[in-house]
């Protein structure tokens, strides 16, 4: 990212809006009001906005059943049989990947769950994962009862790895010199791409090689990553990783989740894994017998049809991000929460309310800053959502602040400096 002269005033903010190529892109979203005003919405790493786009997408795929019913599944251009084929061009996109390695199904937390039958195979010696302390809920309930259910103990099989004393994130040589202590009793890596807390990125790929060096798998829960951090997961030689599509990619709430699966599996029927019909051999399917043939690579781990409402939105939001381009995204990115981290330690100063917990490096973060708010607590942040900030507060003392490039402009930004500038006067 180019060096980039940053200042605290309107007119600098209005005039790279001005010069912005993807500002016309936040018109093709739909903002909630706080107030009566139009929020400023830094909480697209929690909810993405309604692409306006949305309602048509809908209605289409409500035409369609309404005029052919049950002939839907096999006629028409959006034939519901292959309905999954058509976010694959974006998704492999957005994740590095190739299209037989990603599939649009389910939800996240089942992804995780289907995802560990077939890569955490467990054996006597070689049982333990590791994960970031402090990992999403979701992904530490999933392990936790994963380990249970071959009868380990999570305590003894489920490392996670804390920061340095006085640190917030964790160095990556800390991560591989553990990955390198448990060797060959390590049976998986299992992190965030993203950690959700501090907004810190993992080196996934360095974290992958030091995996497979030992043995062990690389899989990553990518739900804050995906369509916000740049991914390569096919080069970084990532074993499995999954991920929703209602944060960054804003598909609408609880939407379908998706899973990549690197090609070196396409074509593994000796696998273990929950099988079910719509994973089958397309070409077998309705022959409706027995004995499961996997389809080929992501498409084989597939248990049902899929939710043709449900990818209808999803395809909505894919189809802004192939015309934004997720290259010149992530450039946008990089400026936008550059400007609102410059503002924030400009307008702090030494006042000690808060400080950015994540990183500096905009290699090692995305859209999303983490606060840690010293003095105040929640009534900061509440203080902020009385003045139209819509942002995201996490117990104890943690307000997450993202600024989207694919809807949000640096006069946002700007105006969100203001309002900090004002509420400092009142915590400091």
């Amino acid at each position: 990212m180019s060096k980039m002269n940053y200042q605290y005033t309107a007119d600098f903010a209005r005039e790279m809006d001005e010069k912005d190529p993807l500002a016309s892109f936040r018109d093709r979203f739909l903002f909630p009001k706080v107030n009566g005003k139009d929020a400023i919405y830094f909480c697209g790493n929690s909810l993405g906005l309604q692409p306006k786009s949305a309602k048509d997408y809908i209605a289409k795929e409500l035409s369609n059943w309404s005029e052919m019913a049950v002939d839907g599944h096999f006629q028409g251009e959006d034939a519901w049989m292959y309905a999954r084929l058509k976010s694959k061009p974006a998704l492999s996109d957005i994740v590095g990947a190739h299209e037989h390695e990603v599939v649009a199904m389910n939800n996240l937390s089942v992804n995780l769950h289907l995802l560990m039958v077939s890569f955490y195979k467990p054996t006597k010696k070689r049982f333990k994962i590791i994960v970031e302390g402090g990992a999403f809920p979701s992904d530490q309930y999933m392990l936790e009862t994963q380990v249970k259910f071959h009868g380990l103990d999570p305590e003894e099989a489920i490392i996670e790895l804390i920061p340095r004393e006085g640190e917030h994130t964790l160095r990556t040589e800390d991560i591989l010199a553990e990955i390198r202590k448990q060797g060959d009793s390590l049976a998986m890596v299992n992190m965030a791409g993203l950690q959700y807390y501090t907004g810190q990125v993992f080196d996934m790929k360095t974290i992958t090689a030091a995996a497979h060096e030992v043995g062990a798998y690389a899989g990553f829960d990518l739900a804050h990553a995906v369509g916000n951090a740049p991914l390569s997961l096919h080069d970084w030689d990532v074993d499995f990783a999954t991920w929703c599509s209602y944060k960054y990619m804003n598909s609408g709430p609880g939407n379908v989740s998706g899973v990549f699966i690197h090609e070196r599996f396409a074509d593994r029927p000796d696998m273990n894994r929950f099988a079910g019909w719509w994973g089958h051999d397309q070409e077998q399917r309705f022959k409706m017998e027995k004995g499961f043939v996997p389809m080929h690579g992501a498409d084989g781990w597939q248990l049902s049809n899929s939710d043709i409402i449900g990818l209808a939105v999803h395809q909505a939001s894919l189809d802004i991000f192939q015309e934004a381009g997720i290259k010149n995204l992530r450039q946008k990115s990089e400026h936008l929460t550059g400007y609102l981290a410059y503002l924030i330690e400009e307008i702090n100063g030494k006042s000690g309310v808060l400080e950015i917990i994540t990183p500096k490096n905009p290699a090692e973060r995305g859209c999303q800053l983490s606060l840690h708010i010293h003095r105040g607590g929640k009534a900061v942040f509440d203080e902020w959502y009385k003045h139209g900030v819509v942002g995201d507060w996490r117990n104890p003392n943690v307000i997450r602040l993202a600024p989207t490039p694919l809807y949000n402009s640096f006069l946002d930004v700007f105006r969100f400096a203001q309002i900090l500038e004002q509420s400092l006067k009142k915590f400091a």
